[in-house]
């Protein structure tokens, strides 16, 4: 959008200057016209417009989720939360992830991190809020997926556990490990004796 924008602009930059060169002389009116040939080879090279955040089919995943030195660019908070979930301090994740989500609250990674950790908890009305609020910012976060169709098995709803495994094979459209991951919750879940 900001390119067209920017083309736009342009173009009419160009037609004012054709007018004003164009009442100044001739000679003025010739090296114009130049540039004006030129127009089309910058339009050719202007780079495609990026598709809308919501169509990038990337997340991230728990077990995936890098070391200690990748997470050095990272916001300290978010980088100091991830630490925490892999150590399994569940509270601490939270707390740290609630701070950079203060930062950058359309993250929906902190988001479902956050899930996660409440998940880990047995919160399981936060955990769905936060996963929930990762799927509003990016409808195709795989991460998210899964786990929200993980707490709908921790809550007894196989169906809808499986309407996310659904959403998963339409996002990952080759196998990918959080529609693995999901299949074998489900699975597990069904050959429990008493449900």
């Amino acid at each position: 959008m900001m390119i067209r924008t920017t083309i736009v602009a342009a173009l009419l930059g160009v037609l004012l200057a054709t007018g004003g060169l164009y009442a100044a002389g001739e000679s003025a009116w010739r090296i114009m016209s130049g540039w004006l040939n030129m127009m089309p080879v910058w339009l050719a090279a202007a780079p495609a417009a990026r598709p809308a955040s919501e169509e990038w089919p990337i997340c991230t995943t728990m077990a995936a989720m890098g070391t200690e030195a990748d997470w050095a660019e990272l916001d300290p908070d978010f980088a100091a939360g991830k630490k925490a979930l892999v150590a399994e301090d569940w509270n601490g994740a939270i707390a740290a992830l609630k701070l950079a989500a203060l930062r950058d609250p359309r993250n929906a990674d902190i988001q479902n991190y956050i899930g996660y950790g409440y998940r880990r908890l047995r919160q399981l009305g936060p955990a769905m809020q936060h996963y929930q609020q990762a799927l509003v910012l990016n409808r195709r976060h795989r991460s998210a997926h899964e786990h929200i169709g993980e707490l709908y098995l921790a809550l007894g709803e196989p169906a809808r556990a499986e309407q996310q495994l659904v959403v998963l094979e339409e996002i990952c459209l080759i196998p990918c490990g959080e529609t693995d991951d999901l299949k074998r919750a489900i699975a597990a879940y069904k050959s429990l004796p008493t449900r």
